[in-house]
């Protein structure tokens, strides 16, 4: 959690905290709350069953968050996506964009 930056729309160093952060339920134990919380995180992870009940969960936002996970696992199955071995960034977002095309169509 302590590596990956956010670009900021202009110019200027990316930030390093981000305002929420999502995940599933393996992400929900006692250390990764602490950090979280220490560093002014805010998170979208459900609980588990043997824990207290969030009231701070937000359902819509962990709901767009699956969206996001379905139409990435719609890629899986197309083996020039799922390495990303290529040497080019632009091979690898070729590919991407011929599958989405073959979504659409």
């Amino acid at each position: 959690m302590e590596h990956g930056a956010i670009k900021r729309l202009g110019r200027g160093r990316p930030r390093l905290r981000p305002d929420r952060v999502g995940g599933d339920k393996g992400y929900s134990s006692r250390t990764v709350r602490h950090y979280r919380r220490s560093r002014g995180i805010g998170a979208v992870i459900p609980t588990r069953s043997n824990e207290r009940r969030s009231p701070t969960f937000d359902r819509a936002a962990y709901r767009e968050r699956n969206v996001v996970e379905r139409g990435i696992n719609r890629f899986k199955p197309y083996r020039a996506i799922a390495p990303r071995d290529d040497k080019l960034a632009v091979s690898s977002l070729a590919a991407v964009t011929l599958v989405a095309c073959l979504f659409w169509l």
